[in-house]
């Protein structure tokens, strides 16, 4: 018996010291562990990696920016659906464990321990906490001391934070393949979907992917995603997180995903979206711009982007087939599967409807065609093959470039098996498309851009960079530095105006001569060689788009002074003081162009272009807002209480009188009247505008506004070469930009241009400028005047400018001399 308690008592006593011994063994190795832990305190002002998002004016999705697509969701945002399929797949317990799961752990121990040596991945056990700690401040190394490490950091993660800042941490940060981090943005890569919108099909799927990201693809390993889905499905009806009949019938859904792309998701605003991304590039940074969660704002109307893309691109496919077919875009051996070779061909994908197809049989009437296939989300190729003809009628217009007016009378004349083509469906004369029949295409050589913008604001409401953005991101509107042609012409008559002339003034319209220096003489001419009208209004003159009048009014008024104009309006940072670049020899963009003539619609006001009105951070803070202008009266805390109406103050500079812009639209009214842009009276609205064509037809230009609205575009070869004999600014540009504004202002008032105070309108003769000699019959218009400029009843002296374009003194009407006002005819 004594032997039996000496040695009961010497267990125990080795037992103690055994216990103590572990004891301190742990202890000294959650000390060893512990040294080097990392600081997880960082965790409470962690701001992950978060797209930038860009949208456009109605808030449509424009497009999104990242190196991490992450949308960052608080928790309390997020769907119980959702946390409880991520529970269920990845840590039931979660709110009852102080951040490890002893069970699991176990259970994983006895997994290695049958799989040792079998080099098989040992299982883990880890908690979500566990996962943060290894996501936020450990590594991915497969080892124990990991192990022992991220257990540490979860119990003092758990003892720090609560369950649900630690469970939005997790969803927020967890990688779930095909680019997407965290929920919400897997939420929309995969099913296109907001996470409020998720069935428990999807959401279970979202939860199975933690664990094998790469795996459970849901094209390339459908079979095991379906799977694995239906694992976590089982898990939630376990748990009691939702019904029988809802388990049943999420089970038999088919897995099916929606493929979403980063780029641009608004129809035709791929070169609005790239501008804005390098402006916010320029603004704040590559870190900003991909990681910071910009909400960004833009001022893109998608409806005017869609008409805008639309007519420029009819526009640019006309001229261009008009100039005859250039042959396919490639060949192709069409033996085999005709469909994976296509498949394996660049096509561009933003200029839908068309679609690139292979010929496959030719005959007289007809050609057979293959379309080419899509890829699925995983890349492999649809084993759809679907296939057309091209009628006769749908290629008539494919004369050969090589013999023009010569339309082909067989189809096997154009195509024959193996080209490479592009077709659209056929439509007949009451806008139905045929069935099965398509038109032949081919991508226009030429090219150009449109801008529209608010002349009021400067936000531009539609932009095109050019014919697709897939065949080239150069962006025609912002980058492409072109001569304006004529279209500059309303600067030089707005320094004119400025400086004592009036729309009635007479010039000659007459052969002019140039001194250049060592023996150089310059002539300048008029688009129609050796026609000149002589003596001739500045209405008129810019009606017609006379460059000698323009040369003899820049010889008067100064080149130095049409520089410095030109520089106000924005459209040279440097003119050269040679008369040549009064006819818009100088290379400028469409949107310099576009932002000039807004000050002009808008009565003189700078306007600054913008395609941002507002960007916020991630927190929804302003840092950038467009509009400067002072609101007075606009903050109310207290609410309405009858007091004054909220008054804006626009401090913006005037860049011209008034009076001026007024009298330059007014001139501009007249050139889509009955000038050179008579194209654009359709509209039946309002419109001022100016055609330009440069030498030699290498570019053609239109630049018109109404009340709200001002548009420009020019179309021309990315490789400046003549566009032909019959390009002009009025027949080739200005009706696209008709076709624009009749949709663009289909349901807008016919708004007049608002006529400043102080200007006189007044009845002159149309021919000489003065007031019409009473029962004569000659043709009047009211024409616009500063104060004290107006004509007098004295026919005597008709005001008809030298030969050297010095404008003589008319006399003043008492009239007119008493309403002069100081400083009238000046820079203002």
């Amino acid at each position: 018996m004594r032997f039996l308690l000496r040695f009961t008592g010497f267990l125990f006593a080795a037992g103690s010291v055994l216990f103590l011994v572990g004891v301190a063994g742990i202890a000294a190795g959650i000390w060893h562990f512990s040294k080097d832990l990392p600081d997880y305190s960082q965790l409470q002002n962690y701001e992950p990696p978060v797209m930038t998002r860009v949208h456009a004016s109605d808030g449509a999705l424009l497009g999104e920016y990242a190196k991490e697509r992450r949308l960052y969701l608080p928790i309390q945002a997020m769907p119980k659906l959702v946390t409880n399929a991520f529970l269920a797949a990845e840590d039931k317990n979660f709110y009852e464990h102080g951040g490890i799961d002893f069970t699991g752990m176990a259970r994983a121990a006895v997994l290695y321990l049958q799989n040792f040596g079998s080099n098989r991945r040992p299982q883990g056990a880890s908690t979500i906490t566990q996962q943060v700690a290894k996501n936020f401040l450990l590594t991915n190394e497969v080892s124990f001391t990991r192990k022992i490490k991220e257990a540490l950091l979860a119990m003092r993660i758990e003892r720090a934070y609560s369950k649900d800042r630690i469970l939005e941490l997790y969803l927020n940060e967890i990688y779930l393949g095909l680019g997407a981090y965290g929920v919400a943005a897997a939420s929309l890569v995969y099913f296109d979907k907001s996470v409020n919108e998720l069935t428990i099909a999807e959401a279970a799927y979202l939860a199975a992917l933690p664990k094998a990201p790469g795996t459970l693809h849901p094209v390339r390993n459908r079979d095991r995603s379906t799977e694995r889905r239906n694992y976590v499905i089982d898990r939630l009806l376990e748990n009691g997180w939702i019904k029988q009949a809802d388990a049943e019938k999420a089970r038999k859904e088919p897995l099916v995903v929606t493929s979403r792309s980063n780029t641009g998701h608004t129809f035709a605003g791929e070169y609005f979206a790239e501008e804005v991304r390098r402006d916010i590039f320029e603004r704040y940074g590559e870190k900003k711009l991909y990681e910071g969660g910009l909400s960004v704002r833009t001022t893109l109307d998608p409806k005017l982007q869609v008409m805008a893309r639309r007519t420029v691109a009819a526009g640019l496919v006309n001229f261009d087939e008009a100039q005859g077919w250039r042959g396919p875009a490639s060949k192709l051996d069409i033996s085999g599967d005709w469909g994976v070779k296509l498949a394996d061909v660049k096509s561009l994908s933003d200029i839908s409807p068309w679609r690139m197809a292979v010929v496959l049989e030719t005959s007289d009437q007809s050609a057979r065609i293959g379309f080419q296939p899509g890829r699925e989300l995983g890349g492999a190729i649809s084993k759809e093959r679907q296939t057309g003809l091209i009628t006769l009628e749908g290629a008539r217009w494919a004369k050969p470039a090589s013999a023009r007016g010569k339309a082909p009378v067989a189809v096997s004349q154009i195509l024959s098996p193996g080209d490479v083509i592009y077709a659209d469906p056929l439509f007949d004369k009451d806008g139905k498309a045929v069935e099965g029949q398509y038109r032949l295409r081919q991508l226009p050589e030429v090219s150009g851009a449109m801008v529209a913008m608010d002349p009021w604001t400067g936000r531009v409401v539609a932009m095109v960079g050019g014919f697709s953005f897939d065949q080239s991101q150069f962006n025609r509107a912002t980058q492409a530095y072109r001569q304006p042609g004529s279209t500059f012409k309303p600067l030089v008559y707005s320094a004119a105006m400025d400086n004592g002339y009036t729309p009635a003034s007479i010039m000659i319209d007459g052969p002019i001569e140039i001194e250049q220096g060592q023996g150089g003489v310059w002539r300048p001419d008029n688009f129609s060689v050796g026609s000149y009208r002589g003596p001739i209004t500045l209405r008129e003159a810019l009606k017609w788009s006379v460059n000698t009048v323009t040369v003899r009014l820049a010889q008067d008024v100064g080149m130095p002074l049409i520089g410095e104009y030109a520089k106000r309006f924005g459209v040279y940072d440097e003119l050269p003081n040679y008369l040549s670049y009064s006819l818009g020899a100088g290379e400028t963009t469409v949107m310099r162009m576009v932002t000039a003539y807004s000050m002009l619609a808008n009565g003189g006001r700078r306007v600054k272009p913008t395609l941002i009105d507002r960007i916020q951070d991630r927190y929804g803070r302003t840092i950038f807002k467009h509009d400067a202008r002072e609101c007075r009266g606009c903050d109310a805390p207290d609410g309405w209480k009858n007091q004054a109406e909220p008054q804006l103050v626009d401090r913006r500079e005037l860049v011209i009188d008034p009076m001026t812009a007024y009298q330059i639209t007014s001139m501009m009214e007249g050139v889509v009247q009955g000038g050179t842009a008579s194209a654009l009276r359709e509209v039946g609205k309002p419109i001022a505008g100016k055609t330009g064509t440069t030498s030699d037809g290498k570019d053609v230009w239109f630049i018109g506004y109404s009340a709200d609205l001002v548009v420009g575009l020019y179309l021309g070869y990315d490789k400046p070469r003549s566009l032909g004999r019959a390009a002009q600014g009025g027949h080739t540009a200005a009706p696209i930009v008709k076709n624009f504004m009749k949709l663009a202002l289909a349901d807008k008032p016919a708004t007049p241009f608002k006529v400043p105070p102080g200007i006189r309108l007044v009845r002159v003769d149309a021919k000489s400028g003065m007031r019409p000699n009473p029962g004569d019959g000659s043709r009047t218009i009211l024409e616009a005047f500063k104060p004290g400029t107006a004509p007098s009843d004295n026919y005597s002296n008709v005001g008809i400018a030298d030969s050297e374009g010095r404008l003589p003194q008319q006399p003043m009407s008492p009239e007119t001399d008493s309403i002069m006002r100081p400083g009238t005819g000046r820079l203002y």
